[in-house]
């Protein structure tokens, strides 16, 4: 099971969060969600630890925790992570449940990355959303500046 911590923008389309505490069941931890009000609407998961995104179409809106946990694998496999740290991670994804956020240092990276993606898209004429997620995750945060420094070398330190 994993806890999906969405902002009250993410929560307005997808369902109200649980009234009770629980914890990720992957070595991940939580994730955070939000939407992007782009053309088409666009739904970003940012990992708690790692930072790293995952970026996916919000509609329809009432599947996007089913289609989290593939966009997720398509990323990952993007980074380089190897077949079974994924498979064990995506495995621990089956149950989502929806939650308030609570790190406002998460979402300080999550906006970020929201203004960097903005300007990304006026610089390619096609968005691809995986593409965008692995740029991103090389963009140096300074949360993990304790860590490995950028989100991508964070997830692979965690995972492999």
């Amino acid at each position: 099971m994993i806890v999906v911590r969405g902002t009250k923008k993410f929560l307005a389309r997808v369902g109200r969060p649980s009234d009770t505490q629980l914890e990720s069941d992957g070595q991940l931890g939580d994730w955070y969600a939000n939407a992007w009000f782009w053309r088409p609407q666009v739904a970003v998961f940012v990992n708690e630890i790692s930072l790293v995104p995952v970026l996916l179409p919000l509609a329809p809106a009432s599947s996007v925790l089913a289609r989290f946990p593939s966009a997720f694998a398509q990323v990952a496999g993007a980074l380089g992570l190897p077949d079974s740290a994924i498979r064990r991670e995506f495995s621990s994804m089956g149950v989502q449940t929806l939650a308030k956020t609570a790190s406002r240092s998460v979402l300080g990276a999550m906006n970020e990355f929201g203004h960097l993606a903005d300007n990304y898209r006026w610089l390619h004429d096609e968005i691809d959303l995986v593409d965008l997620a692995v740029w991103l995750s090389q963009v140096p945060c300074r949360p993990l500046f304790s860590g490995e420094g950028t989100p991508r070398d964070e997830l692979r330190a965690r995972l492999a």
